[in-house]
C-alpha cells in the first residue's frame, strides 16, 4: 500500500489553509465523491479519466477511516485510466473498410470521399470494439496527506499525473497544493529566521563568470530552485573539508555519505549530462573534473544518519524530490502497528533532510556566504 511498504519516493506539495485534523468522515465523503469512475469522463484530448483510489491496489476504490487513515495520515491513490485504441487495429479496420468502398469502383481505386468514409468508419468500428474497456491500461500512484504538517507527499514523478493530482485536490478540498522544492525552502527558512525573504539571489558562480540562469532553470519558477544545485555542491564539498558529520539547529548531527549515483549538467547546457554510478561516485577524478569544468550536481545518491536511523535515498536537487528511500527496519512490528511506524519514519527522514537543507540554506541567505563560497572556490581549484 504505497508508502506503507517498501521503498518510498515523493515529490511534496504544501496544502494551503489549516491542518484538517482529525481527518474524519465528512473528509473522506468528498474524496469518495472524485473517485475513479464518479470524478468524470474520460478527457477527450487523451482518452484519460482520473480520480481518488483506495490505495490498496489498482481495483481497490473504497476509502474508509480504517484503513485509509493512521497516525494523523490520510493514504490513498490517485487511479490514472487510459483509453487508447491500438494504432495498428484502427489501421487495420480503416484498410478493410477502405476495399470494400474500392471493390465498388470500375477501377478498383478508392475516391477521395470514400477514403474519408473508410478513416471514419475504421474509427467507429475500434471504438466499438474498445467500449468494453479491453485497452484500458489502469495506473495508480500513492498520496499521503501528513496532517501534523499539512503537507502532501505525491508518490509519482510524472508532470502530468502530479498535474492531475493537483487538479483533483482543488476539486475535492477547495484546498491549492504548493510545490515544495529547494527555491521556497530557502526562502522559508530565510523568513524564519530574518523575516525577510531575499529575492535578489542569483547563482554564486563556483567556476568562472556567475551564470545569470541555468539551462535547466524554469524562467517562470517563483522560487530559485538552482538552490538545490549549490546545496549538493556545498554538501559535496563540507563532506570533503570538514567530515561526514554536519551539525544541525535542532542540537542534533547527521551524518552523510554520498553513495551510488551521481548526476552532474553543464549550466550552461553546452556540454552535456554526466551520470556516474559507484560505491562512491564523489570520490572518482572524472566527478571533481566535472565539478572543475563548471557542472553542477542535480542528483546524487545518500546514505543518511541521525538519532541512530539510517536512511538511503536519491535526491534531485531542484525539487528536492526523493527517490527509491530505504527506511529502517521496524523489528516486531506488525498490522497498523507497523504502518504507524512506517509514517513516522517519513517524517523523521523529511525532518533530518530539511534540517541538513536549513544548515547550508542559512549560510546561502545569511551573512556567512561569501566567506564559504571562497572556500569552494579554492577547493575546487587546489586539487
Amino acid at each position: 500500500m504505497g508508502f506503507m511498504s517498501g521503498r518510498v519516493s515523493y515529490v511534496r506539495f504544501q496544502v494551503s489553509g489549516e491542518s484538517p485534523l482529525p481527518f474524519d468522515e465528512d473528509l473522506l465523503e468528498k474524496a469518495s465523491l472524485h473517485t475513479i469512475g464518479k470524478h468524470g469522463g474520460a478527457e477527450s484530448a487523451d482518452g484519460m479519466s482520473f480520480g481518488w483510489a483506495g490505495g490498496e491496489h489498482v481495483l481497490d476504490t473504497t476509502l474508509d477511516l480504517g484503513k485509509n487513515v493512521l497516525n494523523d495520515a490520510l493514504h490513498m491513490a490517485i487511479r490514472v485510466d487510459t483509453d487508447k485504441i491500438p494504432g495498428s487495429l484502427l489501421k487495420a479496420y480503416t484498410t478493410i473498410e477502405l476495399a470494400a468502398r474500392a471493390a465498388m469502383n470500375p477501377s478498383g481505386r478508392p475516391t477521395k470521399a470514400q477514403r474519408t468514409e473508410a478513416k471514419e468508419a475504421g474509427k467507429i468500428r475500434a471504438e466499438a470494439e474498445a467500449a468494453d474497456g479491453r485497452y484500458r491500461r489502469m495506473s495508480h500512484s500513492p498520496i499521503l496527506w501528513d496532517g501534523q504538517s499539512n503537507i502532501l507527499y505525491a508518490g509519482v514523478s510524472s508532470l502530468g499525473v502530479l498535474d492531475r493530482i493537483r487538479t483533483l485536490f482543488r476539486e475535492t478540498f477547495d484546498r491549492t497544493l504548493d510545490p515544495i522544492t529547494s527555491g521556497s525552502l530557502a526562502m522559508q527558512t530565510a523568513l524564519i529566521r530574518s523575516g525577510t525573504t531575499p529575492f535578489d539571489i542569483y547563482p554564486s558562480g563556483f567556476v568562472g563568470e556567475p551564470q545569470s540562469s541555468l539551462a535547466w532553470a524554469d524562467p517562470e519558477a517563483p522560487a530559485p530552485d538552482f538552490l538545490g544545485n549549490e546545496f549538493l555542491m556545498w554538501l559535496w564539498h563540507s563532506l570533503q573539508a570538514d567530515g561526514d558529520t554536519i551539525p544541525l539547529s535542532d542540537g542534533s548531527e547527521v551524518t552523510v555519505m554520498l553513495a551510488k549515483t551521481l548526476t552532474l549538467d553543464c549550466p550552461r547546457g553546452e556540454t552535456g549530462r554526466d551520470c556516474m554510478t559507484d560505491l562512491g561516485p564523489t570520490k572518482l577524478p572524472e566527478a571533481f573534473l566535472a565539478l572543475q569544468s563548471g557542472k553542477l550536481p542535480r542528483k546524487v545518491g545518500m546514505i543518511l544518519v541521525r538519532h541512530d536511523a539510517q536512511y538511503e535515498l536519491t535526491l534531485q536537487a531542484e525539487s528536492l524530490a526523493v527517490s527509491g528511500a530505504l527506511l529502517p527496519k521496524i523489528e516486531g512490528a506488525t498490522g497498523d502497528d507497523l504502518k504507524v511506524a512506517r509514517v513516522d519514519a517519513i517524517r523523521h527522514l523529511v525532518e533530518t533532510l530539511d534540517l541538513l537543507f536549513e544548515a547550508y540554506s542559512n549560510q546561502r541567505t545569511g551573512a556567512s556566504w561569501p566567506g564559504e563560497l571562497g572556500r569552494i572556490r579554492n577547493w575546487l581549484k587546489a586539487a
